[in-house]
């Protein structure tokens, strides 16, 4: 199976994010259009080879659509990740008069990231996997068992075959992406979601990793005006705080779509001086 989709380019998080969900959706909709070709058949006339014919051009789509997901993941990961990095690396360093330089450090860091990202991408595609698997598995079942078997009741053939089929299509619908917590998602929003939070994540490790290297203990916070520390509802406000740099570290985002950010306060060294605002008011 062709796409027409270019190699992605570093840039812009909303624009990436919106490429990746259109991206994955494009594949997810040819995987639907599919499954329903193959429940046209065994609605028309199951017993013919093209019925399962459809069914293995499903089951290519089903790889079709893990293979799509494995190469935006890895483009992902291995190009606007680093982009993202050094962006909040360059941020911090410029503020704190040092120069952002590529060390091992933020190799090692930008590795491990890297990793998490990609393998987080293939966790919440599975869900999607196993709902085409599990209809897959169903509609071959039915080919290979049922179908012999219709019109042996009072009902015609036809009739028969188009229960079947609209059975398949009740019980392993593609429109969403339904979790084991009931949670309903499109491909696109979720998508598009896990770009937005990694890229958040990965500009923000950048910021926090210059910031640590140069010795500065302490950052503030730069979020919605509403936004909890830990979650959005989370009465603890981020907006205006002074945090640690290990504090930070472990809540770079509070939320899917957050906007946080980090910049250091070379000023605060602890609880007490952190409180006073940066940079110091000169009349």
């Amino acid at each position: 199976m062709s796409y027409e989709w270019p190699p992605l380019v570093p840039g812009d998080p909303d624009k990436i994010a919106r490429r990746v969900a259109a991206v994955l959706d494009d594949a997810w909709q040819r995987l639907a259009g599919k499954q329903r070709e193959v429940i046209v058949r065994f609605a028309d006339n199951p017993r013919t080879p093209y019925t399962l014919a459809t069914l293995e051009e499903f089951k290519e789509a089903i790889r079709a659509f893990r293979k799509r997901v494995d190469q935006e993941a890895r483009q992902f990961v291995q190009r606007q990740l680093p982009h993202l990095y050094e962006e909040g690396g360059s941020a911090a360093a410029e503020a704190l008069g040092v120069t952002f330089t590529w060390t091992t450090f933020h190799r090692d860091a930008l590795q491990s990231l890297a990793a998490d990202s990609y393998a987080d991408f293939f966790r919440r595609s599975e869900e999607a996997q196993r709902m085409a698997g599990t209809f897959y598995r169903a509609a071959r079942a039915a080919a290979r068992r049922e179908v012999p078997l219709l019109a042996a009741g009072n009902t015609t053939a036809k009739q028969a075959a188009k229960s079947l089929a609209d059975r398949l299509a009740t019980e392993h619908q593609l429109t969403y992406v339904t979790y084991r917590n009931s949670a309903r998602m499109p491909i696109r929003a979720w998508a598009e979601a896990a770009t937005l939070a990694k890229s958040a994540v990965a500009y923000n490790a950048g910021t926090l990793n210059s910031t640590r290297l140069a010795g500065v203990d302490y950052v503030e916070v730069f979020d919605g005006f509403d936004c909890g520390w830990i979650s959005h509802t989370d009465p603890d406000k981020a907006n205006g705080t002074l945090r640690t740099i290990e504090d930070a570290a472990a809540a770079p985002i509070s939320h899917p779509r957050c906007r946080r950010a980090f910049g250091p306060r070379p000023d605060a060294h602890d609880a007490a001086t952190a409180a006073a605002p940066w940079p110091p008011h000169v009349d």
